[in-house]
């Protein structure tokens, strides 16, 4: 026989795990560049009208970034829009800077969450209040600390808007910087946002970011907005989304001017508690969304671990076809990656994905265990 009973069972095994990771890539990670191509054949991809838009973001101790950043969203290049910060118990200068911007720009709302608000998340109790001031039907939100890509941000958004869109999903990116950390944060945005629009454009969508998503004020009210997850510390983003979003209400826009960017972390034990805090609400996602979203890295670990025993285990046309599994599957993520880098303006990644590839489930994998052990009690923002 060419290959031994144990050599069959790990290249069966490899080859099935292969396969859901060629099916992942092509099927989901490839979903911005299919969104390129789809609204290029419509005959009417983009809605032209400009409806009115309210802008929401919820500032905590954010006076720097208030400084650097609001003026770029109360400058867009919009007909009708305003801009609504709410100030969440800030003790820096933030007051008075939305005081001084309110006189310069007429557009901008300033509201606030009540002093002494005992809540586990202010700032959903602050976006509800900031929801209910809107006086314009289309929301969308950001953060503080972030700058959109240029004057067209919020005309991007509401193009994707029609008769039967109630929620835009987009992609919120990072600043980049020079380091290590950084390379690695650009990585796992880049890769999450690949995975939540790509499924949001194969009709899946199971999540999205706060620092930039719109959905309509009707479907925050008809689903009590945050109401189910007030015992929550984070979530206002994903699981707002899980719950409200399906295939035929959601719409993702993926060019570069659609783009928000935000302050990275530049500590890693900053960055693994924002890690900390977004993964601890996953478990609270859908049945069919943890099933969809937890089976890639499950054959991603298999992948790996399988082609390390076909290695130590097999022999060499075993090992072989190991290796051009490892090849054939590193080829097509190397390109499904760099081509949607490449659509959205993006640095390119290289043989750093093998390295990000393998590390960070690892460091998923330690935050969710870890961090069932950490209390999670506390009032935060």
């Amino acid at each position: 026989m060419l290959f031994t009973l144990t050599e069959i069972v790990l290249l069966s095994a490899l080859t099935l795990s292969f396969l859901h990771q060629f099916y992942f890539y092509t099927r989901y990670m490839g979903g911005c560049l299919r969104n390129r191509k789809r609204e290029k054949k419509e005959k009417h991809p983009l809605n032209p009208q400009t409806p009115g838009v309210s802008v929401i973001i919820c500032a905590h101790n954010e006076a720097d970034n208030l400084q650097n950043y609001l003026t770029h969203i109360l400058e867009q290049d919009y007909p009708l829009f305003e801009v609504i910060v709410i100030n969440d118990g800030s003790v820096d200068d933030t007051p008075h800077i939305l005081e001084h911007y309110s006189r310069l720009y007429p557009h901008l709302r300033i509201t606030f969450v009540p002093t002494g608000a005992r809540i586990i998340s202010s700032k959903k109790l602050g976006l509800t209040l900031g929801v209910k001031a809107a006086k314009y039907d289309y929301l969308l939100f950001t953060d503080a600390d972030c700058t959109p890509a240029g004057k067209n941000w919020i005309r991007e958004i509401m193009m994707r808007y029609d008769e039967n869109t109630d929620l835009v999903l987009a992609y919120g990116a990072y600043f980049k910087e020079k380091t290590l950390l950084n390379r690695l944060i650009q990585y796992d945005t880049f890769f999450h946002a690949l995975q939540f629009l790509g499924m949001a454009e194969a009709g899946k969508p199971y999540m999205g970011v706060g620092r930039n998503l719109s959905y309509k004020k009707e479907l925050f009210i008809t689903h009590n907005g945050f109401s189910n997850t007030l015992h929550l510390c984070s979530g206002d983003d994903d699981l707002f989304v899980n719950k409200v979003a399906n295939k035929h209400n959601t719409r993702i826009v993926a060019t570069p001017e659609s783009i928000t960017y935000s302050i990275p972390k530049t500590t890693w034990s900053d960055w693994l508690h924002q890690k900390r805090r977004h993964l601890h609400v996953s478990p609270y996602y859908n049945t069919k969304s943890k099933l969809l979203i937890g089976l890639e890295p499950l054959t991603r670990g298999a992948f790996y671990l399988l082609i390390i025993l076909s290695l130590c285990l097999g022999g060499f046309y075993a090992a072989l076809i190991a290796l051009a599994l490892w090849l054939l599957r590193y080829t097509f993520q190397l390109i499904i990656i760099n081509l949607s880098a490449k659509r959205l303006k993006q640095k390119q990644f290289g043989l750093g994905i093998l390295f990000f590839d393998i590390l960070l489930p690892l460091l998923n994998l330690h935050i969710l265990f870890w961090g069932r052990n950490k209390k999670k009690n506390k009032i935060q923002w």
